[in-house]
Parts: C-alpha cells; structure tokens; sequence
C-alpha cells in the first residue's frame, strides 16, 4: 500500500504519479482522504466515550460501595454502552471500504519513469549483436521436436495448449540452467530457500497481486473456504511474506534469498502466431531473487539484482539486452522495473527472460513487513525481486542462437558440465 501519510500531504501529487501508470485515482483519492479523515474523527470520538465509560463505571462501583443510587449512572453507562456499539458497526463499515480502496491502488512509480506503456520503454544495453547464418536457420519447435528434447504433442495431450514435456537432454539442459543458476546465486551469498507451492490468499495480498488479480491464478478448491489456496505464479508471491507481520532487526538486513520452483499461470496471455512452443505457456521453471533491504540501501540493491541477472545470460554467451519499462509497463506493485531480454532468431526479436523490480515499501506495508533500526526506531523495509532466471525462453534462444548447419546445437560452456556433452545432436 501507499503511504496514507504521503496522500494526506500530497494528493495532487499522487494523482499525477500514478497517472504515469495510466490510472485516473482522482475519484479513488477523494473518497480516501473523507472516508480517512472520517475514520481518524471517529476512532477519537469513540475513545472519548470508552475513557467516559470507564469513569462511570468506577463511578457506579464507589456509589454502590457508598450506598449512594447509581440508577442514573447506570443509565448513562447503558447509553454510552449503546453509542460505542453503534460507532463501532460504522467505523468498521468505513474501515472496510477504506482498507479496499487502499489495497486497489497501485504503487507509486519512480519519478524518472516515464509514463505510458511499451511504447516508452527505454533499451539502456544491449550485449552482443544477432548472428548472421550461413545457413537457413530453424525456430526452436523444429530443433527441439527434431534433437528430441521437447515433447510437445504429448504435453498438450497431459494438460492442453501451453504445456510441454521435456525429454532426454531437453530435460538434461533444463536441469543444468536451473542448476547453474542456484550455484551463480549460492556463490554470491544468496540463501536458497524452497518452498510451498500451494500458498494462502495473505500471500498473494502482501505481494499485490490480490485482490485485483485474483483470477490470474489456479485456486485449488479444497471444499473448506478457510483453507483455499492457490498455486504460486512466482516464488516472489512465497518469499516476500516469508517475514510478514515480522519486524527484523537492521543488523540482519540486507536478506537475500533464491528459490527454484515451477511457476503457475492460469492466464498465459495471446497467443501469437510466432510464440510457438515455450515461449508462452501455463507452468514453466524459474529461480527468483529477493531482497528485504533498508529504504536507503533500495537502489544499491537493485542494482545489484539486475547485474546478477545480466551476469548469469552473459555466461550462457547469449545475445540479449537490458530495458527500463516506462511506468504504465511495471506491474501494480512495482515502483521501477527492468527487464533483460533474449533474442530469439526466429521471431526477429527480443523477449524478457528476467523483470527485475523495486516494490519500496509497498508490499511491506501490505503484509507488515518493519525492521528495527540500531537507534530503536522502526521503519518498513523495502522489498526487491528478479527472475534469476526462467528458463522456458531461455531453452529457445539457446538452441536458436547455438544452432549449427547439421541441425546440431553448441551447449554452452558453463552448461557442459551439467549436461555432460558439448553438442547436442539427432539421436
């Protein structure tokens, strides 16, 4: 959530930040800030009545011991009784619909963003340039259907459209990326943490994906309402409430923690004539970064989440480049995001293998996430994420780009010993 502090103070202001990500909150803000001043005017009046409660009822306590009538006091208490119940029913009302429009606003973007969508995405680097072959080269389906490493018709026959089996040493090399990148993340002092699939609707709050995407996900329908669960779309739904309702001490801080898991998506987007094969499905492998950092350590730490995801397609020898989304592009949650992505041959272009994002306090505050600092203060953390990385476009580009004329492929350098071959070829 937004600091409710920040609004109060700056609402004009905003308005316009979050217009940057295409949203008009003007009605949204208007109706926050009377349902807030509303809110703070009845929790004082209510604790008014509550004090004079007690005060009447100590009073009726030394009457009765006193032998004195306390039929008027006692009176008095029941009004005052009467009131506090029905300022209690109104304040929860209003707290109701206040918590909602909170929760619905989306987090503030970075001042140097600029706004609007894709068409304002700014390239900062780009690492290498596309291979010209002398040969006619192949898309990624034919070369995995031909060097047998996935099974698509039989994925599809398992679970539909957007799904695949991989095989042989499809599977060996999709082993061998997750495997070189848990190592790469464990080099650099990261804590490798694996944890539940199937997680709590606080979860998916705290990250910011709830309530507004809420059926974006698979919900698992257990038949008890309490116990309702969904599959995770990404570990960084999991690990970013691995501390909820926590308050850390700031000696601990930076945390950082990795963590492999499948990722889950119920809604997989359009499918494009060129997004064949994996580029686009319901469940793919992913190892996700996270840091809980303090607020002025923010920026050094996303520095660092974007250089480890550079690092790790430098070492595959992949061509790809670095994005900063424009405002309207970075998810709900995210105050900044930037994305690395890979080219892919076959369709002329390049897609995101990793986002690398800063939410600030926007999902400690959701899920009351603090930190106490060495002079005693609290203070919300600030979370960060990035795909360290998903794989299911990175096998593409990998067979894509390493393809040679024989239809064999070149396994890169740091994958060899994983995979335990150099080249890839037709069985």
């Amino acid at each position: 959530m937004i600091d409710i502090k920040y609004i109060r103070e700056n609402p004009e202001e905003a308005i316009k930040r979050l217009s940057m990500k295409g949203r008009d909150v003007s009605a949204e803000i208007s109706e926050m800030l009377e349902l807030d001043k509303k809110r703070r005017a009845m929790i004082a009046e209510t604790d008014r009545l509550k004090a004079e409660q007690n005060r009447t009822s100590k009073l009726v306590a030394q009457y009765k011991k006193e032998g004195k009538n306390a039929d008027e006091i006692i009176a008095e208490m029941k009004k005052l009784a009467a009131q506090i119940k029905e300022n209690d029913a109104e304040l929860e009302k209003i707290e109701a619909r206040y918590r909602e429009l909170m929760l619905g606003l989306p987090n503030l973007p970075d001042a140097d963003l600029l706004p609007g969508g894709k068409e304002n995405n700014e390239p900062l680097r780009q690492f290498g340039e596309p291979k010209v072959f002398d040969f006619e080269p192949k898309n990624h389906v034919d070369l995995c259907t031909e060097l047998g490493l996935i099974d698509y018709k039989r994925g599809v026959k398992l679970s539909g459209n957007g799904f695949w089996v991989y095989r042989g040493m499809g599977a060996m090399l999709e082993w061998a990326l997750l495997n070189y990148f848990v190592d790469f993340h464990l080099n650099n002092g990261y804590e490798l943490v694996l944890v539940p699939h199937m997680l709590g609707y606080e979860c998916g709050l705290t990250a910011g994906q709830f309530p507004k995407f809420a059926e974006d996900v698979y919900w698992i329908d257990s038949g008890e309402e309490e116990r309702k669960l969904f599959l995770l779309p990404t570990a960084e739904t999991a690990l970013v409430s691995l501390h909820r309702d926590e308050i850390l001490a700031e000696a601990d801080l930076p945390r950082k923690y990795i963590s492999y898991t499948p990722c889950y998506r119920r809604e997989a987007g359009s499918y494009r004539a060129e997004e064949r094969g994996m580029v686009r499905g319901h469940q793919f492998n992913k190892v996700e970064m996270v840091q809980y950092t303090a607020p002025e350590k923010s920026d050094e730490a996303f520095e660092e989440l974007v250089s480890n995801a550079e690092a790790l397609v430098k070492g595959l020898g992949l061509v790809f480049r670095t994005v900063k989304l424009a405002a309207a592009d970075c998810s709900a949650s995210m105050a900044r995001t930037y994305d690395i992505e890979i080219y892919i041959p076959s369709m002329n272009g390049y897609k995101e293998v990793s986002s690398v994002s800063n939410a600030r306090d926007y999902q400690a505050r959701r899920g009351s996430i603090r930190f106490r600092r060495a002079d005693g203060s609290i203070d919300f953390v600030h979370t960060l994420n990035g795909s360290g990385l998903a794989t299911s476009r990175l096998l593409p580009a990998i067979v894509e780009q390493n393809q040679q004329k024989d239809g064999s492929v070149v396994v890169p350098e740091v994958l060899r010993k994983y995979v335990g071959a150099d080249i890839i070829r037709k069985v």
